[in-house]
């Protein structure tokens, strides 16, 4: 009979350390970025090799499968935490890979995480435990992810399984590592020192119309803060804690690079209840008013509305939020988009899913701009039976521009397969990507089919849309400027001259470039082309035309913008790059 296997002698494990760290200073948040991890939790590398991306996470993945078959979890634990640290793969792939393992027996992985998490001495290998407990973890081990949410190296993947569990917990630590500016600290100390009477004054400290706060940093002051409840518990005269969840929401609304915060948030629906209920008593002033047409455009048409809304109460809060805007006394861009907005909103039809299961699909295409002082672009959002098709099929993307969805015609059915591109992400395409249907017409329907967006397929069906319906909304939808601003619509305009007379340009050897308004000044409308100078020397170069609102209608704008186009030279009118 052979002898059991020795068992290695214990080490102090990471687990421990942060334990010892937060016992120390109890009501106190760690340094920004984290305490500094021991000398052991990062061994020296075995080779200065770098494993490829694909080896790494096949020998991560191959490790935690030969672990989870061994019959005893701690000892397990203790040679897979050496080993991942061994083999010079890159600590940071260790817990998506440990994420994404196919274990089979979520108990036999639970115990095998918790070892490694518990007793794990390297950053690989409690990251790799954190990666397997994602999803499994139990409120018996929040101690231990509050500890190491208190470390750097390891924080980012503590907080991403606290985040399943104790969700205000988390979102401290996630301020506490990664703040938008000086003043988010004296609020983490609050909150860490449980502090509730100085909680309320700190949190109005915060600017959410500060850049630095993103739509993810807004729903975690929300969620540390226990916001929604927060306000609930005020009086309705506290009209500065009421402005100040405004802000915050009307944040976190705002699509963020890498998702949609709001459908992240659980006490969503509770916190735009209640801001809607009281909304008519904040003061009347131009942000105010233009954070309420924000947070009633993403309940019709955005992210907002997937939310998991009682029967008739998404209906109820738009209304209100709508009730509470007042008619702004003030002139300027903004005070014109909150107008237009807000009418656009009441006048439109409510959302109508189909009469039967067996019915046709009903769609609906809307065109949102953002409130003027936030960088967005203006969107297309396309609705089926009601609902928003992008927030749940490509959230980290956002709906295209209507000039090539609409002015160019692109939604339009034939019998020839289309493919069309319905949203992108905010950095590119080519950096990550975008999402894909094609469009072709069968007889009496229109077929949107093959979706297509990086990484795995997106969960949509085949929609058979009745064709005189679609080509009807498709119609409606190109015909619709109200969502426009004179320098807009004189862009549009110019497009479609343009379109109808392409010898303007190509008789001077012009090619057509992008005819939008100003990204610095949206009053200002650009028309671009391309050729080469005007004397025939040197390579060609790009041209811009700028053409500032003058206070004249569009239409007299861009027919006389074509006809001088058509007298003369358009090199001539235009400035450099």
């Amino acid at each position: 009979m052979s002898a059991a296997p020795a068992r290695p002698t214990p080490a102090p494990s990471l687990s421990a350390y942060a334990r010892g760290l937060a016992a120390a200073a109890p009501d106190s948040p760690p340094p920004r970025g984290g305490h500094p991890l021991p000398d052991t939790a990062r061994p020296p590398e075995a080779s200065p090799r770098r494993m490829p991306y694909k080896e790494a996470r096949a020998t991560v993945t191959r490790l935690l499968l030969s672990a989870l078959t061994g019959p005893d979890p701690e000892l397990a634990a203790a040679e897979t935490d050496r080993a991942l640290a061994a083999t010079g793969v890159r600590e940071h792939l260790c817990f998506p890979t440990a994420s994404a393992v196919e274990h089979g027996d979520p108990g036999t992985a639970r115990a095998l995480a918790r070892r490694l998490v518990r007793d794990g001495t390297t950053v690989h290998g409690v990251a790799a435990g954190l990666g397997l407990l994602r999803g499994l973890g139990e409120p018996e081990d929040l101690p231990y992810l509050r500890a190491l949410g208190r470390l750097d190296g390891v924080f980012r993947y503590a907080v991403a399984v606290l985040d399943e569990l104790d969700r205000p917990a988390a979102a401290l630590l996630w301020l506490t590592h990664y703040p938008t500016s000086d003043r988010a600290r004296p609020l983490v100390e609050a909150l860490a020192a449980r502090d509730h009477a100085a909680v309320r004054e700190r949190l109005l400290g915060l600017a959410p119309g500060d850049r630095r706060m993103g739509p993810d940093h807004a729903r975690r002051v929300a969620e540390s803060t226990g916001l929604a409840d927060l306000l609930d518990r005020a009086a309705p005269e506290d009209t500065a804690l009421l402005g100040q969840a405004l802000r915050l929401l009307a944040r976190t609304v705002t699509q963020g690079d890498h998702g949609v915060e709001i459908l992240e948030y659980a006490d969503a629906r509770a916190l735009y209840g209640t801001v809607a209920e009281r909304a008519r008593l904040l003061p009347p002033d131009l942000g105010h008013q233009a954070r309420l047409v924000t947070l009633a455009q993403d309940l019709h048409s955005g992210a907002s509305h997937l939310l998991d809304w009682p029967a008739g109460r998404r209906e109820a809060v738009l209304g209100l939020l709508l009730d509470a805007v007042r008619e702004p006394t003030e002139t300027g861009r903004r005070a014109d988009w909150i107008r237009r907005t807000a009418r656009r909103l009441r006048e439109a039809p409510p959302a109508t899913p189909r009469d039967t299961p067996s019915a046709a699909p009903r769609l609906r295409i809307e065109v949102a701009v953002a409130d003027p002082v936030e960088p967005h672009p203006v969107e297309t959002r396309v609705l089926v039976d009601g609902r928003p098709l992008l927030p749940e099929a490509f959230a980290q993307g956002r709906g295209d521009t209507p000039e090539p969805l609409l002015d160019g015609g692109a939604l339009r059915a034939d019998t020839r397969p289309r493919d069309v591109r319905l949203g992108v992400t905010s950095c590119a395409e080519e950096c990550c990507g975008a999402l894909y249907v094609t469009v072709r017409r069968e007889g009496a329907h229109v077929v949107w089919s093959d979706w297509r967006r990086p990484g795995r397929p997106p969960a949509l069906p085949e929609y058979r849309f009745d064709a005189d319906a679609y080509d009807a909304e498709i119609a409606r939808a190109e015909h619709d400027h109200g969502w426009t601003w004179p320098a807009r619509h004189t862009a549009r305009l110019l497009t479609a001259g343009l379109r109808d007379r392409p010898d303007l340009l190509t008789r001077w050897g012009l090619r057509q470039g992008w005819i939008s308004t100003d990204h610095r000044d949206p009053d200002i409308t650009v028309v671009t082309f391309t050729g080469p100078p005007p004397d025939g020397s040197g390579d060609p170069r790009q041209f811009l035309w700028h053409l500032p609102d003058d206070g004249r209608p569009p239409a007299e704008r861009a027919a006389e913008a074509l006809r001088r186009m058509a007298e003369t030279d358009p090199r001539t009118l235009a400035g450099g790059p």
